[in-house]
């Protein structure tokens, strides 16, 4: 549900829309819809957002903020960004309350995924 001042979108930047779109597809499972040739939406992801064309990247160690991602199975998870052509940044570390780890897509933003379990 919609809700005043809620999050509601993200937008995030892509060197490469058709990587992008191809491993976050085959990594995590996310659809994308097309908006001409420089945007691209997605779903399924537990947010919706969308990707646009740019040559700037997300980098936490540049101010970015930072999205992180859920998984029940860190080591899986991370076997599978690393398949589909995500390069680990940071290996699984544990943090209170968790462990994650930190990967760049095919397009250089960095994310993290983050597990309670086996915490």
């Amino acid at each position: 549900m919609k809700s005043t001042g809620k999050i509601n979108y993200v937008e995030l930047p892509a060197r490469n829309l058709g990587e992008t779109k191809k491993f976050f597809s085959e990594a995590f499972g996310w659809s994308f819809v097309d908006y001409g040739a420089e945007y691209s939406a997605f779903g399924e992801a537990g947010l919706d957002g969308g990707f646009y064309k740019s040559s700037q990247v997300v980098n936490v160690n540049q101010g970015s903020a930072l999205i992180v991602l859920y998984s029940s199975d860190l080591e899986s998870t991370l076997a599978k960004v690393e398949r589909c052509g995500g390069a680990i940044k940071k290996p699984i570390f544990s943090f209170p309350g968790g462990r994650r780890f930190h990967f760049t897509d095919p397009s250089g933003n960095e994310y993290a995924v983050w597990s309670d379990a086996g915490a």
